[in-house]
């Protein structure tokens, strides 16, 4: 935190008792907050304005929503900026922000959207919070702010309740009171026939022409924000930016080669290539297959999303025990074929179909395989991208998702189109082999990586922690692959250079193989409160500030952060001195709960770790995170845990 904010907050404490005489406790004992709507009666099809009406008292002023601010306005970076959320059933209601999406009604009834509004104007004021005499953008006296909502067209008639969240923050020139957080709820007869009327008074202000701009598919649309270790960045999705967003999800899709998913079956594919890498057309037909196969597999994804309620993402899957015991299933009959130690006859009607690489139809099933094996792991810059298409048109989610798998598929199409980038590779012999048996144990514990997730999902009862017993048989598996690469590697050569490579190799898979089974069936030094809407809702009365890690079994992305980042000796040590509590929401198996909080903080992905203020303000929010960056969050939510009734907690941008 900066010098002048220090100085600042030293200024709010010193003011505090004053306040506290005057009977001024918070921001609510100097803002009252009405929620207005047009029409208490809607028809469906109808569009209607809400009014959220807050009166200031007299030489007090709330911050305003966070809007870009022009040259010589400051923006305090401590600040609490105005929000409204809007908690709805999103299938009968939707806001203007979401205008140009598809209707949200996978979001269940009381999940809570952050919505964009017509704001009015605002006031400047001239303070020193720190930093010297500065202009900054308030609100003061009466301030009334638009919410545009519209009825779906095929709601039932009935009543339907909202609920309105508004956080602001009171100060006056020189001092601010404790942020609040506002809950209102507004009930809405939906009726046929039901008429809006003229508006009254209070509605002057309100642009209706919004509306138009809304079903015209032109209105604006919230920022997707990315926040990729160190770096973080926004990006308007409208006109060119929506190239830029395709850009990134490309990106994400190749990252996705890079997750300890997909990384292990890499070098399968390149000999598959290689073998064909003589015959230049040849190889370019099979790496267009497998092409074809990832790329498939991601737009049938999309179209599921697109199409399917309540589905939103391809992690999504993995909810679903039987899916991902399946998964287990088919992957481990397809290594113990690659092996080689021994085979599995099959029916006829399955044995005339070949699923080699040498195949058009074996390299777009593995290509498929490939695709399938990514969607435990989402690659950075994957998550925002993927849970901002969720809720866009269906055509969108399609591009979105495409360009996701044409990223993936990107280095396999390069590698066919140039064969001579893999024509050294040994295409057949004992090498080749040894090659083919050792991935095909090490996806014997993809295997049984999957299978026993999926177990774990089958016995998972929420929110008991998950059984991690299976992690075993997978270290088992790897153990075993490193060992016979050592082994055979010794009986097939006496060339010094080669012996020290690939036992050196097969020392490493053996010793990273053991290390993950003794890793991942520890209890961990984090003393953990797996979530409960009633377990969190006490976390923050209990004035801490809140950790909450969201992970499952099935993603190793999570696993990795955790071990890695979580459990690093500067993050533990904060843990451990209390003033934080560590709250894990595992996903395994059907927690309804923790996806319907994971929505609630516009991801539909995992990993996800978001640190809260004592106050329930987000303080942080990422995906891909460091060490440094969750010590830093952690030491401002904490921050403010002494002080919580007048110091703003830091919002990041």
């Amino acid at each position: 935190m900066r010098l002048g904010s220090l100085s600042f907050i030293l200024s709010i404490l010193l003011g505090a008792s004053a306040f506290a005489q005057a009977g001024v406790r918070d921001s609510a004992d100097v803002v009252s907050v009405q929620v207005i709507a047009l029409a208490t009666e809607v028809a469906p099809g109808s569009d209607f304005p809400v009014a959220i009406v807050l009166e200031i008292k007299p030489g007090w002023h709330i911050w305003t929503d966070d809007r870009p601010v022009p040259d010589g306005i400051a923006k305090f970076d401590g600040a609490v900026f105005t929000s409204i959320r809007l908690a709805s059933d999103w299938s009968i209601l939707r806001a203007a922000g979401r205008a140009d999406s598809k209707w949200i009604d996978e979001a269940p009834m009381g999940s809570s959207e952050e919505v964009l509004a017509q704001w009015p104007d605002y006031h400047e004021v001239r303070a020193d919070v720190g930093d010297g005499p500065q202009k900054y953008p308030v609100f003061e006296g009466m301030t009334s702010i638009f919410v545009p909502l519209s009825v779906a067209s095929s709601a039932s008639a009935g009543t339907l309740t909202v609920t309105f969240t508004i956080e602001f923050q009171a100060c006056t020139a020189t001092n601010c009171v404790a942020p609040v957080t506002v809950e209102i709820p507004l009930t809405l007869q939906v009726k046929a026939g039901a008429t809006t009327g003229a508006a009254p008074p209070g509605f002057a202000q309100f642009d209706s022409s919004i509306f138009s701009m809304i079903h015209g598919g032109v209105a604006p649309t919230m920022l997707v924000q990315f926040d990729f270790f160190d770096l973080r960045f926004s990006i308007d999705p409208n006109g060119g930016g929506f190239f830029l967003l395709l850009a990134i999800a490309g990106l994400g899709g190749l990252l996705l080669n890079l997750t300890p998913c997909v990384l292990p079956v890499i070098p399968l594919k390149i000999m598959g290539l290689s073998r064909s890498a003589g015959n230049r057309g040849r190889c370019f037909a099979l790496g267009c297959a497998l092409s074809f196969g990832v790329i498939a597999f991601w737009v049938v994804l999309g179209l599921a999303v697109a199409l399917v309620s309540g589905f939103t993402s391809s992690s999504q899957l993995f909810h679903y025990p039987i899916f991902t015991l399946t998964v287990g299933i088919i992957i481990a009959i397809m290594a113990v074929g690659m092996c080689g130690f021994f085979s599995i006859p099959l029916p006829q009607s399955i044995a005339g179909v070949e699923f080699r690489h040498g195949t058009i139809a074996g390299s777009i099933g593995f290509g498929v395989m490939t695709a399938v094996l990514s969607t435990p792991c989402t690659a950075p810059l994957m998550g925002a991208a993927a849970a901002w298409a969720a809720t866009q048109t269906p055509w969108i989610v399609l591009v979105v998702f495409g360009v996701i798998g044409s990223g993936m598929a990107l280095p396999y199409f390069i590698l066919s189109a140039f064969p001579q980038l893999v024509s050294h590779v040994p295409k057949s012999g004992p090498a080749s082999d040894l090659v083919k048996q050792t991935m095909g144990l090490l996806l014997l514990a993809a295997a049984a990586y999957f299978a026993g997730a999926g177990l774990a999902g089958f016995l998972a009862a929420p929110p008991i922690p998950p059984t991690n017993d299976y992690w075993w048989v997978v270290s088992a598996f790897g153990t075993s692959a490193g060992l016979w690469l050592i082994w055979r590697t010794l009986r097939l050569t006496r060339r010094f250079k080669l012996r020290a490579v690939f036992c050196g190799l097969g020392a490493a898979i053996a010793i990273i193989s053991a290390g993950i089974g003794i890793r991942l069936t520890d209890d961990g030094v984090i003393d953990w409160v797996y979530y409960t809407p009633a377990r969190l809702d006490e976390a923050l009365k209990s004035g801490d500030a809140v950790l909450i890690d969201f992970t499952a079994e099935w993603c190793l992305n999570c696993k990795t952060l955790e071990k890695t980042v979580l459990e690093s000796s500067g993050v533990t040590e904060l843990l451990a001195a209390g003033a934080i509590k560590a709250v894990k929401v595992d996903l395994t198996g059907n927690n309804e709960h923790g996806r319907t909080l994971l929505k609630k903080f516009d991801r539909v992905t995992i990993p996800l770790l978001v640190i809260l203020a004592p106050d329930g303000h987000e303080v942080f929010k990422s995906d891909a995170y460091t060490p440094s960056q969750v010590i830093h969050a952690i030491k401002e939510a904490t921050s403010s845990t002494d002080a919580q009734s007048v110091a703003p907690p830091h919002r990041p941008n």
